[in-house]
């Protein structure tokens, strides 16, 4: 029996397709974190910035949710509920009943009721129907948007469209693609993990296409999705996308100055770093900094901290002028809904209250919008970090800056 369930196990491991080498060796490393942090008691969020998750690499999530499967620890269950619990594809969701099926057999809690109810998935499994992906909104308003379908509509299998939330299509293209190539496509699409996609709604990806196309029909791609817009909208532009505030629930004033507080630390998330301001833009600004701390002025921390606290909001007032913010007010409110579709609903309730937040009028005594400030912060110790500085004083014990060093921007 022993002999029978053991080449049972192997069977089932030897059904998962084969890693490249890199990528065996970055998940070893990364399961290796999250046992280390298992064992110190981390909680769910700290082992959840822990996992790199691959929606459109299939092999990745199944090995990753195997590895996680075999740490005999109560936590692993919520940690692969929390990472798939809304997996849209019948592979994924058979690697999930394997890998609590491989808890509860080393006696670890893994109640079944932690797996997704396979009636209340919203995407569809590839071939049953059209499916939408959508891109997380980069610092320079753009965003992918792509569907999937017959090709008597599509006239091919994937249109893919580059947005810009102001100027409307940048980019349209229909390929015609067989597996292999559409494999290709979503590695080149998310290639070094600066793009992130997530499954969506169609109608809401119909909403951003059709707003992209009526705002400028003429621009660039749009006449490629004109071309295919009628057959698109007959079938599939019927329904209305979910509301986002409908979604997220009210958001009380109590719970909005909690909310704000946590998009501090959502500013620093990298789904948010290409919206940090580029070199260039925050260099006078850093020159003023330096003159801070090099200031022949006796100053205590305190007078510091105020003076670099003064200029951080006189650089984001610069760097985001009032005449922009209604724009970065809806990327704020479009990351909102990205984050939802990710399931990170809290922290897409504190991209809408800080997106509420930029709408505000505000006394200058009162400083500018809490999550600006973040962005120009991170810009001031990119450009600190980048001088290679390794004496004088470090403005960061006055700023208190984020813990991981950054390498992008907008």
């Amino acid at each position: 029996m022993a002999r029978r369930v053991k080449d049972k196990k192997a069977a089932e491991a030897s059904d998962l397709p084969r890693l490249a080498p890199e990528d065996a060796a970055a998940l070893e490393a990364m399961i290796g974190r999250v046992a280390e942090s298992l064992a110190a008691g981390a909680d769910l969020e700290a082992l959840k910035s822990l996992v790199e998750t691959r929606p459109q690499d299939l092999a990745w999530d199944q090995h990753l949710i195997a590895a996680l499967g075999a740490l005999p620890s109560p936590a692993v269950a919520q940690l692969l509920a929390a990472l798939f619990a809304a997996a849209p594809d019948k592979a994924r969701r058979k690697a999930l009943k394997r890998a609590f099926h491989a808890l509860r057999s080393r006696g670890v809690a893994a109640p079944p009721d932690l797996l997704p109810r396979e009636e209340g998935l919203q995407v569809r499994e590839t071939g049953a129907g059209p499916q939408a992906h959508v891109s997380q909104v980069l610092g320079n308003g753009e965003r992918y948007v792509v569907l999937e379908g017959p090709r008597d509509i599509l006239g091919g299998n994937i249109l893919v469209a580059r947005l810009h939330d102001q100027e409307g299509f940048r980019e349209c293209h229909v390929f015609d693609l067989k597996s292999k190539g559409r494999q290709e496509f979503w590695d080149t699409l998310t290639k070094d993990g600066l793009i992130d996609t997530q499954p969506a709604p169609v109608p809401y990806a119909l909403r951003l296409l059709e707003e992209a196309y009526q705002a400028h029909p003429q621009k660039d791609g749009a006449p490629a999705y004109a071309s295919v817009r009628e057959r698109v909208l007959a079938p599939w532009g019927r329904e209305e996308p979910p509301e986002l505030d409908l979604l997220l629930g009210e958001i009380t004033p109590a719970e909005r100055s909690r909310l704000l507080d946590e998009s501090r630390q959502l500013a620093q998330d990298p789904l948010f770093y290409f919206w940090i301001p580029a070199a260039d833009e925050i260099a006078p600004w850093f020159e003023k900094l330096k003159g801070i701390l090099t200031s022949p002025l006796v100053l205590t921390d305190p007078q510091k901290k105020a003076r670099i606290d003064e200029l951080v909001n006189e650089a984001a007032r610069s760097l985001f002028p009032p005449e922009t913010r209604d724009g970065w007010r809806r990327r704020l409110r479009d990351m909102a809904y990205f984050l939802t579709l990710k399931g990170r609903k809290e922290e897409a309730r504190a991209a809408a209250a800080a997106a509420d937040d930029l709408a505000q009028e505000r006394s200058p005594l009162l400083g500018d919008a809490v999550f600006l400030k973040v962005l120009t912060t991170l810009a001031l110790r990119l450009a600190y970090d980048m001088e290679g500085k390794e004496e004088g004083e470090s403005p960061w014990s006055l700023l208190a800056p984020p813990t991981e060093p950054l390498i992008l921007r907008r």
